[in-house]
């Protein structure tokens, strides 16, 4: 397999006060432990540079007076003196520049990918994009990366359905309304609720053509794998069949790890992988392999930095990595996952739509 990894020192320009979760250290993280994981030195890792997305390209999800008011942000901030957006969104001088290119990496990947130079992509970027709308930045977020990407694969290179798979801990209320009413771009999102960004009810399927390619997992705090297991193989993998996508994109948020400072859902990196191998087989079912994942929260660095290298070794075949950060404390209670993916199967109709999950590979030891 040869995996494609798109990110750059760009991606540390983006600022933000010194007390936001969302830093250059995350990234720098990151890179360090891939380094010492060796994986960065993998024979089968192709690096690639990013590049901006273009006004254009942007605008095909955001409105235009939007994408000139990050513009104008940014040329308003000093360093040191950023510019506020809402209660957790910043934008300094470069901020608008950084956005572009973590926009754009998502784009270079999909070019590598459907033009057969790389089986699969990993862009390591920030700020990350799932809660940008199509005119307001929010959570973090300046730009929508993944569905920038969505539409840009339709429109440069003619894919039909595209499907985005959203696990991180929040839900991904840009990516579900920008493509709420499109029966071409499908959105599945397991994420805790009640929690922020407050959207991502079971009931939200879609509007008019579109209803029933909206499909939303919330699940309470304290969350342990089962659930979520249960949640792609009963309700993610059917529906994926009654969508039948030409291209998935995923959304790889971290912060499910249970050392996350932000959230309270119980994975571990092992656990977190299945998810990603989940997606991954998805893309062999129905793409050729094909995947595309954009980083997207995660904010204590070692768990996601060990977390990243855990799925960038499953994308390039790598069997084995250590998991120092280990296991949650356990807990005397669980929740009643059957009932829940039962519930979710009958919100969504997919009552007769079963099949039975077989990974190309062994999965990973993701007991928690």
């Amino acid at each position: 397999m040869t995996t494609a990894l798109i990110t750059s020192d760009i991606f540390y320009e983006h600022e933000t006060p010194e007390w936001h979760p969302e830093n250059p250290e995350r990234l720098r993280a990151i890179m360090r432990v891939l380094a010492e994981q060796g994986l960065l030195a993998h024979p089968d890792l192709r690096r690639i540079e990013p590049r901006a997305a273009t006004d254009d390209e942007l605008a095909a999800v955001h409105d235009r007076d939007y994408i000139t008011s990050i513009a104008v942000a940014a040329a308003q901030a000093r360093p040191g003196f950023l510019t506020s957006l809402d209660n957790d969104t910043y934008v300094g001088p470069r901020s608008d520049d950084v956005a572009r290119h973590a926009a754009g990496a998502a784009l270079v990947g999909l070019d590598a990918v459907l033009a057969g130079e790389a089986d699969n992509v990993f862009a390591l970027v920030r700020p990350p994009g799932h809660h940008a709308e199509a005119a307001e930045a929010r959570g973090f977020c300046l730009y929508n990366n993944v569905a920038v990407a969505a539409r840009y694969a339709q429109q440069k290179h003619g894919i039909g359905k595209v499907l985005i798979i959203d696990y991180d801990v929040h839900h991904g209320n840009g990516t579900q309304h920008i493509f709420y009413d499109d029966p071409t771009v499908a959105y599945c999102s397991v994420h805790q609720s009640p929690f922020y960004p407050g959207t991502g009810r079971f009931d939200e399927l879609g509007e008019g053509a579109a209803r029933f390619t909206n499909c939303n997992a919330p699940v309470p705090a304290e969350t342990e794998l089962e659930m979520y297991d249960g949640i792609f193989r009963e309700v993610f993998f059917p529906f994926t069949d009654r969508f039948q996508p030409d291209l998935i994109l995923l959304s790889a948020g971290y912060d499910t790890h249970w050392r996350d400072p932000l959230a309270q859902v119980r994975l571990t990196s092992p656990g977190q992988t299945l998810l990603t191998q989940y997606v991954q087989q998805l893309a062999r079912d129905y793409c050729g392999g094909k995947l595309v994942a954009v980083l997207e929260g995660g904010y204590d660095h070692e768990a996601t930095a060990h977390s990243v290298a855990w799925s960038l070794a499953l994308l390039l075949g790598v069997a084995e990595m250590p998991d120092p950060v280990g296991a949650p404390p356990p807990i005397n209670f669980r929740w009643n996952a059957d009932a829940v993916v039962d519930e979710l199967r009958r919100v969504q109709e997919l009552v007769g739509y079963r099949r039975k999950v077989r990974l190309a590979g062994p999965a990973p030891d993701a007991s928690v």
